[in-house]
């Protein structure tokens, strides 16, 4: 007799999912930009939950041309050697909606354990009858931990760039 296991796969739907970050500019506000090609799958086995996903670098969206390239360069993402940043979940711990995930990121090939807190919705039926379930989670990264130095002094103390960056998802899912 062989056990069934309970397995359940779930693909983002693009058009309304976020992957964002935030960094003090300045001292004195926050740079905010977002990333337009998202991939992500979350999968449910016996219960179960893991989270897997990945942004193109170079789908980066910002205000200014001039950033964007400096952003594409190896003092940032080096999009043309690391054109991706990855997160694959090694924990999963949920109460009720409220979850906390635990996983490896990787940015510009460098790879650190992260922990995130926000929460997962139970499944829902869309008005198409689709079913669908969200994820909205936060963490803060150091980027210095990821290579990501670049940095000018101002002229009265401090730096242009604060280390700390505010990193966020919002990730609507269907079933597959």
């Amino acid at each position: 007799m062989t056990n069934a296991v309970a397995s359940h796969t779930w693909n983002v739907v693009q058009s309304h999912s976020t992957a964002a970050f935030v960094v003090r500019h300045m001292l004195v506000a926050n740079f905010r930009a977002s990333f337009d090609n998202i991939e992500a799958t979350l999968t449910e086995v016996d219960g179960q939950i893991a989270l897997s996903g990945k942004v193109r670098t170079d789908s980066i969206v910002v205000k200014d041309k001039n950033l964007y390239g400096h952003l594409q360069g190896p003092e940032f993402f080096d999009t043309e050697n690391t054109p991706e940043i990855s997160f694959v979940s090694t924990s999963v711990t949920r109460d009720g909606e409220k979850a906390e995930v635990v996983g490896d990121l990787t940015i510009k090939g460098i790879t650190h354990s992260v922990t995130a807190t926000g929460h997962i919705t139970d499944p829902i039926e869309d008005a198409m009858g689709n079913t669908k379930l969200g994820v909205g989670l936060e963490t803060t990264i150091n980027r210095n931990d990821f290579a990501l130095d670049w940095n000018a002094p101002l002229p009265k103390g401090g730096f242009a760039l604060s280390n700390d960056v505010k990193m966020t998802i919002d990730l609507e899912f269907i079933s597959v």
